[in-house]
């Protein structure tokens, strides 16, 4: 605190602060502790989606504008969604697409088995010609499988596609 003592008097004990600059030095107290918790505000409105989970309307911070005029009805509930029903990012569909993408490529493994199912059938029938219904049996069970791995792949593809 700053006195209004003269240096050759600062020994002394007459030398006191006085009532004006102790009330200035609480009130530039108050404007810093004001100033810092607004600072810490605004850091955590910057990561309030970590925090939404717990937030309420009541604890979330309210803007200028709100403070100025009184909060209005809106003719609509679900024009202002606030709490845990407000979506905690954006939608990114790109990563969707890319996953879906990925899983298609199984897909492609599945057409090249089933090519190569049918040509294992052509060597064997041109081997043994006597196995034949036998062989075009077990490619129709083989060829069963991987239909179903394909549909199995797709359906997986659909809900990477339509995920968040």
């Amino acid at each position: 605190l700053k006195s209004t003592c003269s240096a050759a008097s600062a020994r002394t004990s007459e030398c006191a602060p006085s009532w004006d600059s102790l009330a200035l030095h609480l009130t530039m107290s108050l404007f810093r502790v004001l100033r810092t918790a607004q600072h810490v505000q605004r850091q955590s409105i910057l990561s309030g989606a970590a925090c939404r989970l717990l937030a309420t309307p009541s604890t979330q911070p309210r803007t200028i504008t709100d403070m100025v005029r009184p909060a209005t009805k809106s003719l609509s509930p679900l024009a202002s969604v606030s709490g845990l029903g407000e979506p905690l990012s954006k939608r990114h569909a790109g990563v969707s697409v890319l996953g879906c993408a990925i899983a298609m490529v199984a897909v492609g493994g599945c057409a090249q088995g089933i090519g190569q199912l049918f040509a294992a059938l052509v060597v064997g029938m041109a081997r043994n010609p006597s196995m034949k219904e036998d062989l075009f049996t077990y490619t129709l069970i083989g060829m069963g499988f991987l239909e179903f791995l394909a549909i199995v792949v797709i359906l997986i593809a659909g809900l990477l596609l339509y995920s968040e």
